[in-house]
């Protein structure tokens, strides 16, 4: 069992860590998390003894559990085993995610088009961009009543907030990969 001094330095020392790994200073996520630069200060120190609202807009902030941010420090690596992660189906496409923790604004899906197949996009919010780049095969995007083919490496880059469709006009299976980024909520 910790004692409550090195379950307070291991906070700190975690804190720290997380925030150097996202190249943040201790200004921007005060402004981030709407507490004080002197309370991520204090935190960092080992001095704190937050309440639990303060560790809420903290692992908000930083984007993580509470538990990591008292854990003791483990690997910096997760395995995922591909059936592990979430997949759909639409259609005749099959859509894996391809990241397992959430990453706020951002969905990066892995499609997988059999030959002919054409699945419907889902608009997203407003302001929000789509990159589609091909892996495998081609892919023809249309958006707006304009098509485009992509072939393997090809990247476009559209507005996700409108009617979109994929189509795989080959015939092999066709991968591609989008990546989703929301507007932020302001």
């Amino acid at each position: 069992m910790d004692t409550p001094d090195q379950l307070a330095e291991r906070l700190a020392t975690n804190i720290r860590a997380l925030r150097e790994a996202r190249g943040l200073t201790q200004s921007q996520l005060a402004r981030q998390s709407g507490l004080p630069r002197a309370t991520w200060a204090n935190l960092e120190s080992g001095g704190a003894n937050p309440t639990l609202a303060v560790m809420h807009k903290v692992a908000v902030a930083l984007q993580v559990s509470f538990e990591e941010l008292v854990a003791a420090p483990q690997a910096g690596a997760r395995f995922f085993a591909k059936d592990s992660l979430p997949v759909q189906t639409r259609g005749q496409a099959t859509v894996r995610k391809l990241l397992p923790d959430r990453v706020p604004g951002t969905e990066i899906d892995r499609i997988v088009l059999p030959p002919g197949a054409r699945m419907t996009g889902v608009p997203h919010t407003p302001g929000t961009r789509e990159y589609l780049t091909v892996e495998t095969g081609s892919i023809t995007l249309t958006a707006s009543g304009r098509s485009w083919t992509l072939a393997v490496g090809d990247v476009l880059a559209f507005r996700g907030d409108q009617k979109h469709s994929y189509a795989n006009p080959g015939r092999s299976n066709a991968v591609g990969f989008s990546v989703v980024m929301l507007r932020p909520v302001e």
